[in-house]
């Protein structure tokens, strides 16, 4: 692949960082004209699939006992089960209807981007994504910083790595992205190995938890004692538990990653894009196991921590302050097993950044390169490692690896999807006439959007940080939308019968169309527009021309094919009429098709438009017209270098 122009390591480089064009297995993610076709993917069975988003889910319990301790204090089993009635009865539901209505990994924003057309979709779904980059990316650097944590106050490693939080952090965020930037199959086999290892020591601790509970019947005396008289009753125990429920959201991470992977679930051998429903059923059960198991680990945890660890120990300083379970290892089964344990800790914390990093290579791509609001090369699955990487170096830096400060942000990128995913699955089941599935999920909107409300109240630097995310994305994206404008956009161009007859016709003397903006399209019109180009233009009578009309359709839209129909108007003037997102960028392509099939040099006519040229680039960049002209003449320029080749541009 050598040139002249790169040496042969470059050109090494370069093919090995776009190599694939994303394996993250997109469908209808459209590649455009410069974009190599992607690989096929076989897929992974559901369960190993669930293991790469359970990094993420099943990680959350190195620090959500203690999360629910400091929250909800001697509550916080009572909290937990909240947590769990939630995730079983309401974002379980929820998001096993986002794996049936959106089967190929867009998940509840492809579902809300139906709703609004032009650019208002366009924003609302940058929008979306911007919350989706920071639970994402949150959850990169959240999840390394803590398994910073756990390293760092291993009894056997805190002399020797204390006050290098930071540099460890870092170095995980940056050995996470190497797992990428090798292959993502490493990355599931990976996935699974930590996470059965992680499990089952879990479920050792709390084996050996309850025994010591069963063995010192009085630490639940003296917690049910407590109980009571602080908080008198069940139902005041219950509304507190509500209360603070807003805060042990975390515990419900794992929903949005596990649609966003599914892409990667195998399915059945007759599974079609279409309808893959294979994949379908097995991501449900992935969903649902994924949930089931987390919620009896929660449970369980919640409980033996609440009864077995000094309140004071969860506060920031004590020894259970982000590691609740790692203590009780350590109490209870000795140092060495507390080590063995703090490692696997430390490894599947590290590692849930990977079913983060999955989603965002699964996520960006399907939406950014489409609307023309991301280079070409971000269809690729290594330069947006890169990118992510040095993304979540920077927030790292930014919080100073310090896992409180991010946990407001990660709450409110993950109850914002899971909002706007409740809210979506209520539409389509109102959509679909089932009434009680509409009920159903308008209830768990309601109470999704509540905890929404309530977190972003007791914390405003999630939406404060969210918003800065929705902000980066939406000015890179018009930034590189800006870039783009004048690229040909066009991905094929096709022609009726009666256009290519048309154009059959007038390559046999010289090829010249007139630029015209379809109005009453009567008679007079196309008599007065004939006359003013040859006035403007100062050509004889006997030349020929064929009229060219461009409907603007939606102007948001970045690249599309072109189908361009011919039409005789009024028994004598010939007409080819097109629909596209943009004018200039319709016209060129067209123009340089018609070259290609003919071998002739096509002429085109304008006239000048009005106006502040300033404005007019506006209208063309918002809304595909404007400075039709000039803008033609430059899409031309970028596309065929070669001047004697390039279509011509008159202009009078």
């Amino acid at each position: 692949m050598a040139t002249t122009d790169h040496p042969p390591s470059t050109s090494r480089l370069r093919t090995w960082m776009l190599e694939g064009l994303s394996d993250m297995g997109k469908h209808g993610g459209h590649t455009g004209p410069h974009a190599e076709p992607e690989p096929p993917h076989k897929g992974q069975r559901w369960y190993r699939v669930m293991c790469l988003t359970g990094v993420d889910y099943f990680s959350t319990l190195g620090y959500q006992p203690g999360i629910a301790a400091l929250a909800a204090g001697l509550l916080s089993p009572i909290a937990t089960l909240v947590l769990v009635v939630v995730t079983l009865a309401g974002a379980l539901p929820v998001y096993r209807r986002v794996a049936e209505e959106s089967p190929h990994g867009e998940g509840s924003i492809a579902m809300l981007e139906q709703l609004l057309s032009f650019w208002k979709g366009k924003l609302f779904v940058l929008t979306l994504l911007g919350f989706a980059a920071t639970d994402f990316l949150i959850t990169i650097t959240l999840s390394a910083a803590d398994a910073s944590t756990h390293l760092i106050e291993n009894p056997h490693l805190t002399n020797v790595l204390h006050g290098q939080q930071m540099l460890i952090t870092l170095l995980l965020v940056a050995l996470l992205g190497a797992v990428f930037l090798k292959g993502f199959l490493e990355a599931i086999g990976v996935a699974v190995a930590l996470v059965v290892v992680y499990l089952a020591l879990n479920a050792v601790v709390v084996v050996v938890g309850f025994w010591h509970v069963l063995t010192a019947g009085h630490v639940v005396t003296d917690w049910t004692s407590a109980l009571t008289t602080q908080h008198g009753n069940v139902l005041a125990m219950i509304g507190v538990s509500l209360l603070v429920f807003p805060k042990l959201a975390l515990g419900l991470s794992g929903f949005e990653t596990g649609v966003a992977v599914m892409p990667h679930v195998q399915g059945d051998p007759d599974d079609t894009e279409d309808n893959p429903k294979g994949r379908i059923r097995d991501t449900k059960k992935l969903l649902t196991a994924a949930a089931l198991i987390m919620s009896v680990f929660l449970i369980a945890t919640a409980f033996i921590t609440a009864v077995l660890i000094p309140a004071n120990e969860f506060k920031t300083g004590g020894q259970a302050n982000g590691r609740a379970l790692a203590y009780l290892a350590h109490e209870y089964l000795g140092n060495a097993f507390g080590t063995v344990y703090d490692l696997s800790t430390i490894a599947i914390l590290w590692f849930a950044g990977a079913s983060a990093m999955a989603g965002l290579l699964n996520l960006m791509p399907r939406y950014l390169p489409r609307y023309g609001m991301a280079p070409h090369w971000a269809r690729a699955v290594r330069p947006m490692v890169i990118v992510f990487t040095l993304v979540a170096f920077l927030v790292t830096w930014i919080f100073d690896a310090n896992v409180d400060a991010q946990g407001g942000a990660y709450a409110t990128g993950v109850l914002v999807l899971m909002s706007s995913a409740a809210i979506a699955v209520t539409i389509a089941a109102r959509r679909a006439a089932q009434r009680g599935w509409t009920i159903g999920f308008a209830v768990v909107s309601a109470v999704l959007l509540y905890v929404t409300v309530a977190n972003v109240i007791e914390r405003p630097d999630g939406v404060k940080i969210g918003a800065c995310f929705i902000v980066g994305i939406i000015l890179i994206s018009l930034a590189s939308r800006l870039a783009r404008a004048f690229e040909l956009r066009v991905t094929h161009v096709e022609l009726d019968d009666m256009a290519e007859r048309f154009i059959r016709d007038i390559a046999s003397r010289k090829i010249r169309f007139i630029a015209n903006e379809p109005g009453r399209r009567d008679k007079a019109q196309y008599r007065d527009k004939v006359e003013q180009i040859r006035a403007d233009n100062d050509m004889p009578e006997q030349e020929d021309f064929v009229f060219v009309e461009v409907t603007v359709t939606d102007p948001s839209e970045f690249e599309a094919g072109l189908t361009v129909r011919g039409e005789v108007l009024h028994n004598r003037y010939r007409v080819l009429t097109v629909e596209s997102s943009s004018i200039p960028n319709a016209l060129a392509a067209l123009l340089l098709h018609v070259r290609d099939m003919t071998g002739c040099t096509p002429h085109i006519y304008f006239e000048w438009t009005e106006g502040n040229p300033f404005a007019n680039f506006l209208r063309f960049f918002l809304f595909g017209q404007g400075e039709v002209a000039p803008v033609t003449r430059e899409v031309l320029r970028e596309a065929e270098p070669n001047r004697e080749r390039r279509p011509r541009v008159h202009t009078g």
